[in-house]
């Protein structure tokens, strides 16, 4: 089977990106030959080639011709070959498959807005490359082509029902899969001492984790709160974002720099799942970040917010807690009702939580769903 996979950019470090990698390396197992259709192309020497990459680059200023001069050249590459199924990870039109891995923008915009103020609000209403997301949004679920639609949530499945109309049966719940031997409660024997020694941080410390980029979606700013109402918790934040050093200012403000530590992005975040006792995320809008799966392989209790498609696998108290991402008192609550101890047993579940999301689990249901389309 041939497929053409659609990526503006990729670089190995961000979760939409890693579902790409994994898939690509499920699929050759499975003998699903992948061409690559991209701008950028970064990859790590330990990732999996694709069978063939076709750049698509012309020239851009700014977001919003950067996405629609992709499209552009994307569709118009495209139709000079051919391939069994065309899947796009970018809001295109001209695909079989759309695999909404970023959710829906018009939920995230409506979920945005009730962490911003009146000039907040009015500027994302009339920001022209919203208004472009949005169309391009439209269009997609529009397509006569698009016959499938790969959800990473059942929360994501929803909001597409509801609002594009898009029936039901084109609506394929998969979940990312995630490296089970990789992603492991071993972790904590093999590198917890090591890495909160190399922290300055206590055995018996309460340590909390976020992983992720663009630290407003991911609630860190309500984190920080959360954190301060706590005594003596510490807080590791793995991720890049241009408003880290005011954060970190709000840290000191709060009286806590000490007991956060922003680690920037990294290229090897195993050692910060086998430290951690917790992993938090009180995110306005995820889908389903990656970073939770692997927390909850790495046998790690997860907090997370109604807009995190990761909501869908907590039992409340067993495996994790939910929260409204706005709520700081509650998010510290249910912080503080993990200690070291409890977060132990509360891994173990969370660990069963995902055993049945593994690569291959991904990718035999990815090439069931086209050898069904394309029988």
């Amino acid at each position: 089977m041939k497929l053409a996979l659609i990526r503006q950019r990729y670089n190995p470090y961000g979760g939409a990106e890693r579902f790409v990698a994994r898939a690509i390396e499920a699929l050759k197992g499975q003998g699903v030959a992948v061409t690559v259709f991209a701008r950028d192309w970064e990859t790590r020497e330990d990732e999996p080639a694709v069978s063939e990459l076709v750049r698509c680059d012309p020239f851009y200023l700014g977001r919003l011709w950067r996405d629609a001069s992709f499209a552009r050249a994307a569709c118009r590459a495209l139709a000079q070959r051919r391939f069994d199924l065309v899947q796009s990870h970018e809001r295109i039109a001209c695909c079989d498959i759309y695999r909404a891995g970023d959710g829906v923008h018009a939920q995230w915009l409506d979920n945005r807005r009730r962490a911003l103020g009146a000039w907040g609000r009015l500027g994302v209403r009339v920001n022209p490359y919203h208004a472009y997301v949005l169309a391009a949004e439209r269009r997609l679920y529009a397509s006569a082509r698009l016959r499938a639609v790969i959800c990473n949530s059942r929360m994501v499945a929803g909001e597409i029902r509801r609002r594009f109309a898009v029936p039901e049966g084109r609506l394929h719940v998969i979940y990312s899969g995630v490296d089970l031997e990789a992603f492991h409660p071993r972790l904590r024997g093999q590198h917890r001492r090591v890495m909160r020694a190399r922290l300055g941080i206590a055995e018996s410390d309460m340590l909390y984790l976020l992983v992720g980029s663009g630290f407003e979606r991911k609630g860190v700013p309500q984190l920080l709160e959360a954190l301060a109402r706590l005594r003596g918790a510490r807080l590791a934040i793995v991720g890049a974002d241009r408003r880290t050093d005011a954060l970190r200012r709000r840290a000191d403000a709060l009286g806590m720099g000490s007991r956060v530590v922003f680690a920037g992005p990294q290229r090897e975040v195993l050692s910060w799942y086998g430290a951690a006792d917790c992993f938090v995320l009180p995110t306005l809008y995820d889908p389903f970040p990656n970073a939770a799966l692997e927390a909850m392989a790495s046998g790690l209790p997860v907090i997370t917010s109604p807009s995190c498609g990761a909501a869908e696998l907590i039992v409340e108290g067993e495996n994790g807690f939910v929260c409204d991402a706005l709520d700081v008192a509650a998010l510290a609550d249910r912080m503080e009702k993990i200690d070291p101890v409890s977060a132990r047993l509360m891994g173990e579940h969370a660990r069963s939580s995902v055993a049945g999301l593994g690569l291959a689990d991904m990718a035999e249901r990815l090439v069931a769903l086209y050898r069904s389309l394309a029988a």
